[in-house]
This record gives C-alpha cells, structure tokens and sequence, in this order.
C-alpha cells in the first residue's frame, strides 16, 4: 500500500509539492523518492522536456537548467556546433531536430538561442510557445534579452526558470504574475514574501486585490477587409479579419458576460432577427474565455486579465465588394511623356465616412518632373516606391474623386527590352463606426461581488488589411 508524504515548498510556502513517497508493508516501512515511484506512469503522459538551455551564437552553453538529468550540456553543445556548420543544409532551418536519440527543439531571439532537449516524445507545438513565452518574461525583466542583459541577471533567470518549469512541465509563463514575487533586485526580496493568489488558483492571468477609483471596460471591434482584384475587374481574393480588443481597469475579480448577434444563438432563443445576424466562424478566444460555456449555450464569459488584450479573433472568408474602388488608366502621349488617371469611388453607405485615406498607384521607375491634379485631398510622386501616393483625409460613402498626372520620361530607351513590372495599387483606409460583418454587441456585462457599477464602452472601425487592386 502507498501513501504520499506532502512538503510544502521552502520559498513559496503556498505551492505545494510532492517530493517523497513511502511503501508500506507488513513488517515496516521504506522511503523511496517520488521519481522512482511514478517513472512508468510518467511515460504514459504528455511527454517533458529533460533539459533547457540558453547557448550564445556560437553554440556555447551559457545557462543550463536540467530537469530530469539524462541528456548532459556536452552532449547539447556538440549537437548545436554540428548544427551551425550545417547553415547551408536546408534540413539546418528546422527548428526541431533529432539526433542520437534526443529530440531538440530551438529558437532564436537576437544574438541567443533558446533551446530544449528531450529523450520523450514531447508536443512540439507547446515547446516551441513555451520558448517564446520565455523571451517574453526574460524581456518584461531586462528590458532587451540578449548575451549582455543574460550575463549579468544569472541569478534572477534561475529562479524564473525555476518557477516557468518543473521536472520538465511547463508551469506558469505570466511575466506580470511573476514579477510580483521573483524581483530583479534579489537583495529587495524577502523569506516569508507570500505568492500572489494568481499562481495557486485557476486564474493565473490575474492578481487580487486590484483596485480601481473609477471602474471602465472599453472594448473594440476591429476588422482587417483583405481583397485582391486580379487585372480583368474579378475579385479573386476576399475575407474579413476580426478581433475584439479589450482594455480592462476593474477592480477586484470581475466576472463578464458577452453578448454578439450570433445567429445560432438568436435562433436557438426563438428571437426575430431584426438586424443582421451573422455566422461566427474560425474563432480564437483568449484563455480567460470559458470554453465549455461558449460550447454549451455560446455565452462568451470570462474574468479577464488586467489592462490590454485580444478576447477574440475571427475569420470570415465570403465575397466582399469592395469598400474603395480604384481604376487608373494609363496614356503615353509620347515615348517622353505619360498621363496618368485615377477614379476613386466610396461603395458603403452615405452615412459612414472613410478617413485616413491613402492611394498608392505605382509608376514608371524612371518617371520625373511630376505635374499632379486632384479633385479632393492631396497627391504626390514619392520616387522610393515609383509611386503617386493619393492622401484623402475624410471620404464620405457614395463619392467618387479624381486624380490626374503627368510624369516626363527619359527620350533614349534601353536596347534590350524586358517585360515592365506591374506592381498593385494599394489602398488603405479606416471606416469608424461600421463593420463588414456586421457582428454587433448586444450586451456586456460586468459583475463582481463588492456590487459596483462599470461602465462599458464599445467602439467599431474597419481597416484595410491587404487591399489591393491589380488594374494597371
């Protein structure tokens, strides 16, 4: 029979950790350490990592954490020189890499390379974001990570990658939850400093005990219109990007509710669909959102993080018209001159306006003495991207503008003729106050237990994304 011995963790008196096992039998008792006891139910999990290491350009180690001590900083270094005098091999550029029956999985971040080493079958997916998640942290503490701000913080990075993985797991990558008990200042910590609440309970993302004078959520809707026209006038290409950006400064530990005109859900109430109910699909939630929840009855609730994040992002891949249309045609009066006109035309409702407008219409390379004329805004020659670049400020729906110029050409051209480039015209613009989609908050709420009253204040704007019209 087994029975599990519990110790608490010397430095963080709250996360508790199994560290030793006894086997009880009929004529005593013997200790034996947990790792021997719980190795072949280790291997039926999600396999770990054996060792982390931080290697500078050429290949030597500088930090080395070993976490279950069967693949040696030798054997990493010898891999890892063979790797760098590979730089040409294609098989080189992968960033997962197995020899001599250790998988080793790394990225790089300026003059550093982050890497791991394992003798299990890891998921190389989580690995690799658990690197990146690292930089971050190391990042949000020396403000840059590099060979420099690593050499002079080596008691600092032990501790975090102590506390960021345990025997090879990852555990708790939140630079802000961090910071609040590994300081950079070691000097500055104290023994009995307890852990914030965020690392011993489920919501890792956020501390107790925030306080606010004035309770605010503000919440926008932001979507990216991505088309291509090909030259014959046909779109080829068209979605729509989204994302619901949030800033939130509540106290204490609130809980939000989030409401969208998603047609199953209004379908699923019996509701009338008064306005435009859309069809949420690709969806990406932050990790606060509960999932089961929105899976159950599509309710998008969550207790979001402190200050800035990114709740949802969608994709919506359907047949747009496009928001701005743009022709341009091209006349060469003489081998020295060329005329250039362009029609832009706003194709959303009067009641919206376009602003931040800007057309970029390529032109010859060799194209000089620039002689433009606009109907409305401004228009230039910007030469270092063969260019006539269309600045409108305000463009409302239903308008149309023109722009006219003329560009001089060099009288001698070259012998050997070769096929003119034709670059895109792009377009980028921003529309406040309206979406493609048509996706609409229907209601946010905030509830936290204290009872007070935020306010919420939501915000829609669509943008270009990459818009761009083959028509020259």
């Amino acid at each position: 029979m087994f029975y599990i011995t519990i110790v608490p963790n010397k430095r963080i008196p709250h996360l508790w950790r199994v560290y030793w096992a006894r086997e009880r039998f009929w004529n005593g008792e013997r200790e034996i350490q947990l790792s021997d006891l719980i190795d072949s139910q280790i291997r039926l999990m999600a396999g770990a990592i054996s060792s982390l290491f931080l290697l500078d350009i050429k290949g030597r180690v500088l930090v080395w954490r070993d976490y279950r001590g069967d693949v040696s900083a030798l054997q990493a270094e010898r891999f890892f020189t063979k790797l760098i005098e590979k730089e040409g091999d294609p098989e080189s550029q992968s960033p997962v890499a197995y020899d001599d029956g250790v998988t080793y999985m790394f990225i790089q971040h300026n003059n550093l390379f982050l890497m791991t080493a394992a003798r299990q079958n890891c998921n190389a997916a989580s690995i690799l974001l658990f690197l990146h998640r690292v930089v971050d942290v190391f990042k949000h503490y020396f403000e840059e990570l590099e060979e420099e701000s690593l050499r002079d913080n080596f008691v600092v990075v032990y501790e975090l990658l102590d506390e960021m993985m345990d025997f090879g797991y990852p555990q708790f990558t939140e630079a802000k939850i961090l910071s609040e008990f590994i300081k950079t200042d070691a000097y500055r910590m104290e023994v009995t400093q307890r852990p914030p609440m965020a690392v011993t309970n489920a919501v890792s993302w956020r501390s107790e005990g925030i306080r606010y004078k004035k309770n605010e959520v503000f919440l926008d809707v932001v979507e990216s219109v991505n088309i291509l026209v090909n030259s014959n006038g046909q779109i080829i290409r068209s979605d729509v990007v989204g994302a619901l950006k949030m800033r939130t400064y509540l106290s204490g530990m609130p809980e939000c509710k989030l409401g969208l005109n998603d047609r199953v859900v209004l379908e699923a109430q019996g509701r009338a669909t008064k306005g435009k109910a859309i069809d949420l699909d690709d969806i990406k939630f932050h990790q606060c959102v509960r999932l089961a929840r929105f899976e159950n009855d599509r309710t998008i609730s969550f207790i979001p993080p402190d200050g800035s994040f990114d709740l949802m992002t969608y994709r919506l891949s359907t047949q747009l018209k496009p928001l701005i249309w743009v022709e341009a045609q091209v006349e060469k009066h003489s081998r020295s001159r060329i005329e250039l006109t362009v029609k832009a035309r706003s194709q959303f409702k009067e009641r919206s306006t376009a602003t931040n407008v800007e057309i970029e219409v390529p032109v010859p390379s060799d194209a000089t003495n620039p002689n433009v004329r606009t109907s409305m805004g401004s228009a230039a020659y910007a030469p270092e991207n063969d260019a006539l670049l269309w600045k409108i400020r305000s463009f409302p729906g239903g308008k149309e503008y023109m722009c006219r110029a003329e560009f001089s050409l060099p009288s001698i051209a070259a012998e050997e003729w070769a096929p003119e480039k034709k670059p895109p015209i792009r377009v980028k613009f921003e529309i406040p106050y309206f979406t493609v989609s048509g996706i609409q908050v229907r209601y946010l709420k905030i509830i936290e237990k204290s009872g007070y009253h935020a306010l919420p204040w939501v915000r829609y704007i669509t943008m270009a994304g990459e818009y761009e019209l083959r028509l020259i």
